[in-house]
This record gives C-alpha cells, sequence and structure tokens, in this order.
C-alpha cells in the first residue's frame, strides 16, 4: 500500500485482505499514526480500489487497524543463509 492517495509514494503500511463467504477482513498496519479523517479516507480508498475491484459479494469490510515499524523481512532464503552460517539459536556454548 503505497500513501493514501494513488498520487503519494510516501508508503504508509501495508494491508492483508482476506475474502470469506461473507465478509472481507482487512488488516492494516500503518507506519505511523494518521488522524481519523485520513484514515477513514485511506479505508475507503482500500475498499474502491482493493474490495470491490475483487468482484465478490460481500455483507461487510471489517478492518482492524494496528501502528507499528516494519522490523525486517524474512524468506526461506534468509533462513537457509543463516542456517548455514550459524550453528543455531538455542545452543549454549560450554567452555
Amino acid at each position: 500500500m503505497q500513501g493514501s492517495s494513488v498520487q503519494s509514494n510516501n508508503r504508509l503500511g501495508t494491508v492483508d485482505i482476506h475474502f470469506t463467504t461473507t465478509a472481507v477482513h482487512g488488516t492494516l498496519i500503518l507506519e505511523r499514526e494518521l488522524e481519523e479523517a485520513d484514515l477513514t479516507k485511506l479505508i475507503e480508498q482500500i475498499d474502491e480500489d482493493l474490495v470491490l475491484s475483487a468482484d465478490m459479494p460481500r455483507d461487510d469490510f471489517l478492518v482492524s487497524v494496528y501502528v507499528g515499524k516494519d522490523v525486517g523481512f524474512y524468506s526461506d532464503e534468509y533462513f537457509a543463509e543463516e542456517s548455514d552460517s550459524s550453528s543455531g539459536f538455542d545452543e549454549d556454548e560450554e567452555e
């Protein structure tokens, strides 16, 4: 998700959307706090641009909003490299 408008290049956070048979659930994680008016505008834009464009029937769009920070991105490749370079997280070293 990039910005609160299509023209903006400022990253605000990420959104995960899950479709069920009756509702759409969204989890919005913002990297900074927004004013209530800006937040509702952003949710409406997500609804218009992503949810409604999926063309799936729904009774409601339920959104949980969190504020946090990005601490990293991990993949299988990262863990494969990490396991090659270390002997383990839990291991106690004895002398």
